[in-house]
């Protein structure tokens, strides 16, 4: 049990870590694209490219961080004045479609991701592998999946409903 929460938490810092560097990349290639294009007159080429690819890298792999963190949308008008059975049951259902969807859609975008890859097809600009991009949609669909399956899991077994493995739910 130790080591699978070592990897857990291992997991967690490369999960941080890539949505950090993604965001910073994001506001480096936006901003250093409009300085130079009002300095020099031409943009960056492959500004659009580095900066799409590192949206898909925030959205996809923020999925498994958020659900980790119980930080993912929710709409929760009739969660929070349901009555505490109500709310446990949600908690456990809610939790177990969602990561059911998120398996069906990461099998789909796996699919989208090898079709990719033998296309051979690359991006315009810096001509690299368009399924470079598509690989991060597979995995951040599927560590969500998993997330989610952690968070129906930790509130069948707790008493307390739970919003992600570490959080109780404020209500």
């Amino acid at each position: 049990m130790k080591v699978v929460k070592m990897l857990d938490r291992v997991l967690m810092k490369i999960e941080e870590y890539i949505l950090s560097y993604a965001i910073i990349v994001i506001a480096i290639m936006i901003v250093g694209n409009v300085l130079s294009r009002s300095i020099t007159g031409d943009g960056w080429s492959f500004s659009q490219e580095v900066s799409l690819f590192a949206v898909t890298v925030a959205t996809f792999m923020g999925i498994s961080y958020a659900a980790r963190k119980g930080r993912h949308i929710s709409m929760s008008a009739f969660f929070d004045i349901a009555p505490f059975p109500i709310r446990k049951a949600l908690s456990i259902i809610i939790p177990a479609i969602t990561s059911i969807l998120l398996f069906i859609l990461a099998k789909y975008g796996f699919d989208y991701f090898m079709s990719l890859y033998e296309s051979g097809r690359v991006t315009t600009a810096m001509r690299m592998p368009v399924y470079f991009m598509a690989f991060f949609v597979p995995l951040g669909l599927g560590l969500g999946a998993l997330q989610f399956l952690r968070n129906m899991w930790v509130n069948i077994k707790e008493k307390e409903v739970y919003l992600a493995q570490e959080k109780k739910d404020y209500s």
